[in-house]
C-alpha cells in the first residue's frame, strides 16, 4: 500500500497478571502492563521440577476466569507446578501430600475409599491434586479448603457416593468440595456426584475461584455459593454439565461477581429429581449469564428484588416457570479474557467433553491426547541448537502434525524470519523475563532493492513473514526499524515488522513494531479464512499500521501511535480490505494511546486493494479507551471509495477521543454489538497457547 491512497480496574488488583493457559488480564482502561512493556507475570512461568523429566502436560496448567486474577497477593492459580509430582493409591498417601506444606502435584492412579465415610481432606496452598486418566476416584469423602488456603487445583476427579439414604440430608454435611475462606482455587473436569450434602460449596469469602468443564448430578444440592454477609466473591462457572440436581445449580448469595456462560443445565424427563430452580442471583449477587442451555428445568433464572442478574444468548428449551433479570451487574471482560461457545453447541460440546478424560491437556476443553511439542532452542551466543531464528524454523519437517516450539533466549536478532506454508503448528517464544529481551529486527522496505533485482514490495518487506496455519508468537518483539527519514530516496516507505497469511495465528504477550504498514493482516488467498487473535500485546505505528484483508482480533493491547519521520502527526490506526463476506478487524477491550499531538489520527479507512469494488471493509473499535489523539470524525476515505458505504462502526469505547454517535461516527447497538464479539469473528477456533 502507499500513503497517498486516498474501565476502572479489579479492586484488589496489585501487579502484572499471571501468564497461563489462558492468561489473566486486566481492565482494558488501565491495562497493567508495566512501564517496561515487560511480560505480564513471568515469576509464575516456572515449569514443572526438573527432576521430573516426564511430568504431565497438566502439570503446568493454570486457570482461566476469575481463578486467574491477581489478587489477594496470589498471581493466577497454578497448584503445585514446580514442586514434586507424587503418585497415590490410597488414603493416607492421598492425606500426607494434601495437607503438606511444600508444593505437590499429587497425582490420583486409583479408587480411594474414604474412612470414615464422609471424611473431608483438608488440603493445603499449592497443591495440584489430579486424576490419572479416568481411572481417578475418590469415594465416600472429598476435600475442604479452609480459611486462607489459596493456589489449589482439583482436576480430572471422579468423587462421588458419600449418600446416606437421606434426599435433603440435615445431618451430614459430606460435600465432594467444600470451600471456607480458600482463594484460587480452579475446579476443572471432574464428574462429582451423589454426595450427602453438596457437591461443591464455596463459602465464608471464599473468592477467586473457577468451576469449569465438570459434571455435577444426582444430588439434592448441586453448588452453593456464598452464605455471607461480605459482598466479597468472586466466581467463573463454565462449560459445567449440570443434571438431576435439585437445587443450587448454582444459588449465588452476597457474591460481588458471578459469571456464569456455557452452562448446560438437564432436568430429565420421567424421572423422580425434579429441578426446583436453576441458576439463582440472591442478596447483592452481581451475576452475568452467557449462553448457557436450560433443558427442562423449572423456574431456569431467577432473582432476588436485591440482587442484579444479566443475561444473555442462552436457550431455554422445555423450561417452565421463573425467567428473570435485571440491573446492570458488571462487564467480565474487564477482569479476564473469554470466548464464548454458540449456546445451541453447548449440549453435544459438554456432553463429549465434561468430566474426566482419558488425557488432560493444557485447555480446559482438551479432549484427546495430543503429541508432546517438540522444542528446538535458538541463542546467538552458541548455548542453543541455532544460532538464528530461521534456521530452527528451517529443521522444522515439512508437513510437521505436532507442535515445534522455537524457544529463542534474549538477544536482538537482526535477521528475516519465513514460515512457509508447509510448516504448521510453530511456536516462537522468547524465553526472557520480559517480552522487550528477545528482539526479531530488521529494515526492509517497499522500495528497497532486492539483491537479484527489483525491490521487496509491502509484503516482502515483513520482518516476520508467516504462512503457515495454526502459528504461535509470545513474549518477544518483532520490529521493523526502516528508517524513513534517512531515504527519502527510495520509492515506497512502507515497511511491515510482521505479515500473516495464514489461518489460526495466536499472537500473545508480543510487541509488534515499526512506521507505516507495521501489521499485516493477510490471507493465503483471496478466497481462504485467515483467522488473527492478537492479546495482552503491543502494536506500534503511524500509517496504516494494522491493515489486510484477515479476520483479526486485537484484544486487551495497546495501540500506540506514533510521529511521523518528519515530527509531525498524521495516520490511520487500521486500513481493512475485507471481502464483502467476511469479518475485518476489530479492537476490543484496548487502549489508543501515544505522545502525538489531539484529534490527528483516523481509527482508519477503508482500502479497496486494487480498487476492487467488491470489497468491503470492516473495522470496529469497541470497548476501548481512546486517547484525545483521534479525531472527532474518525474514519477516512480511500482510493476513491466512500468509507460510509463500507464497514466501520464503535461501540461503547470512552475516553477523550471517544465521542457519540453521528453520521460520522456510527455506533453499534446492543443487538448490533451482541453479533460482533470475539467468538463472532474467531468461530469454531479457541485460541488456546501451545
Amino acid at each position: 500500500m502507499t500513503e497517498t491512497r486516498n474501565r476502572p480496574r479489579h479492586r484488589r488488583s496489585r501487579s502484572a497478571l499471571a501468564v497461563g493457559v489462558p492468561l489473566a488480564l486486566t481492565a482494558a482502561g488501565t491495562l497493567a502492563y508495566g512501564t517496561d512493556l515487560g511480560l505480564f507475570g513471568e515469576d509464575t512461568q516456572q515449569q514443572a521440577s526438573a527432576a521430573t523429566a516426564a511430568a504431565p502436560a497438566w502439570a503446568s496448567a493454570t486457570a482461566d476466569g476469575f481463578a486467574a486474577v491477581n489478587s489477594l497477593g496470589q498471581n493466577g492459580t497454578y497448584g503445585g507446578r514446580g514442586g514434586q509430582i507424587v503418585t497415590v493409591k490410597t488414603q493416607a498417601d492421598l492425606e500426607k501430600y494434601a495437607t503438606a506444606a511444600e508444593p505437590y502435584v499429587i497425582v490420583v492412579a486409583g479408587t480411594i475409599n474414604m474412612n470414615p465415610v464422609g471424611k473431608e481432606i483438608k488440603v493445603q496452598s499449592d497443591k495440584t491434586i489430579v486424576g490419572s486418566g479416568t481411572s481417578g476416584h475418590v469415594v465416600g469423602g472429598g476435600f475442604f479448603l479452609g480459611s486462607g488456603v489459596h493456589n489449589v487445583i482439583i482436576r480430572n476427579l471422579t468423587i462421588r457416593d458419600a449418600y446416606q439414604g437421606v434426599w435433603n440430608d440435615k445431618d451430614h454435611d459430606f460435600d465432594a468440595i467444600q470451600m471456607d475462606g480458600a482463594h484460587h482455587v480452579w475446579i476443572d473436569h471432574n464428574d462429582l456426584r451423589h454426595m450427602a450434602d453438596g457437591l461443591i460449596d464455596v463459602r465464608k469469602d471464599s473468592t477467586n475461584v473457577t468451576v469449569s468443564w465438570n459434571k455435577l448430578s444426582n444430588d439434592n444440592k448441586a453448588f452453593g455459593i456464598g452464605w455471607t454477609d461480605n459482598v466479597v466473591t468472586d466466581i467463573t462457572i463454565h462449560h459445567n454439565w449440570i443434571r438431576e440436581t435439585e437445587q443450587r445449580n448454582p444459588s449465588t448469595d452476597n457474591a460481588a461477581h458471578a459469571h456464569l456462560y456455557n452452562n448446560f443445565l438437564e432436568d430429565v424427563a420421567g424421572t423422580d429429581i425434579k429441578s426446583s430452580y436453576g441458576n439463582y442471583s440472591r442478596g447483592k449477587t452481581k451475576m452475568v449469564l452467557e449462553n448457557s442451555y436450560f433443558q427442562g428445568v423449572n423456574n431456569p433464572v431467577i432473582k432476588d428484588s436485591t440482587a442484579t442478574l444479566v443475561q444473555r444468548g442462552s436457550v431455554f428449551s422445555g423450561t417452565s416457570g421463573r425467567n428473570e433479570s435485571g440491573g446492570t451487574a458488571f462487564d467480565p471482560k474487564t477482569y479476564y479474557s473469554y470466548s464464548l461457545d454458540a449456546a445451541a453447541n453447548v449440549p453435544s460440546l459438554l456432553k463429549s467433553g465434561a468430566g474426566p478424560r482419558g488425557s488432560i491437556g493444557t485447555t480446559a476443553a482438551a479432549a484427546s491426547t495430543k503429541a508432546a511439542a517438540t522444542t528446538l532452542t535458538v541463542a546467538k551466543d552458541g548455548s542453543g541448537q541455532y544460532t538464528t531464528v530461521q534456521a530452527a524454523v528451517n529443521a522444522v519437517p515439512a508437513n510437521n502434525a505436532a507442535r515445534v516450539v522455537i524457544a529463542v533466549k534474549p538477544g536482538t536478532y537482526r535477521e528475516l524470519v519465513k514460515v512457509p506454508a508447509n510448516k504448521p503448528h510453530v511456536t516462537i517464544q522468547g524465553t526472557g523475563s520480559s517480552r522487550k529481551d528477545t528482539v526479531i529486527v530488521y529494515n526492509n522496505a517497499s522500495g528497497t532493492p532486492k539483491p537479484g533485482g527489483g525491490t521487496y514490495g509491502t509484503g516482502g518487506s515483513a520482518t516476520v513473514a508467516v504462512e503457515a496455519d495454526d502459528f504461535q508468537a509470545r513474549n518477544l518483539t518483532i520490529n521493523n526499524d526502516f528508517d524513513e527519514k534517512a531515504n527519502q530516496n527510495l520509492n515506497g516507505h512502507q515497511a511491515v515488522a510482521l505479515r500473516t497469511a495464514a489461518d489460526k495465528v495466536f499472537l500473545d504477550g508480543v510487541i509488534v513494531g515499526g512506521d507505516q504498514d507495521t501489521l499485516l493482516v493477510d490471507t493465503a488467498a483471496k478466497d481462504k479464512l485467515g483467522r488473527v487473535y492478537m492479546k495482552n500485546s503491543y502494536v506500534v505505528g503511524n500509517v496504516d499500521f494494522i491493515f489486510g484483508r484477515a479476520t483479526a482480533v486485537i484484544d486487551r493491547s495497546v495501540i500506540t501511535l506514533k510521529k511521523r519521520w518528519d515530527g509531525t502527526s498524521a495516520g490511520y490506526v487500521t486500513a481493512p480490505s475485507t471481502a464483502a463476506n467476511r469479518k475485518g478487524i476489530l479492537i476490543t477491550n484496548s487502549t489508543i494511546n501515544g505522545d502525538v499531538s489531539d484529534r490527528s489520527f483516523f481509527l482508519g479507512r477503508n482500502w479497496h486493494a486494487g480498487g476492487d469494488a467488491s470489497l468491503d471493509p470492516q473495522t470496529t473499535v469497541r470497548n476501548s479507551t481512546l486517547s484525545a489523539a483521534v479525531k472527532t470524525t474518525p474514519w477516512s476515505d480511500m482510493g476513491g471509495f466512500s468509507w460510509k458505504d463500507d464497514r466501520f462502526a464503535e461501540y461503547k469505547n470512552s475516553g477523550a477521543g471517544s465521542g457519540s454517535a453521528s453520521s460520522d461516527r456510527p455506533q453499534l447497538t446492543d443487538a448490533q454489538a451482541a453479533g460482533q464479539e470475539v467468538a463472532d469473528w474467531l468461530g469454531d477456533w479457541t485460541p488456546t497457547a501451545s
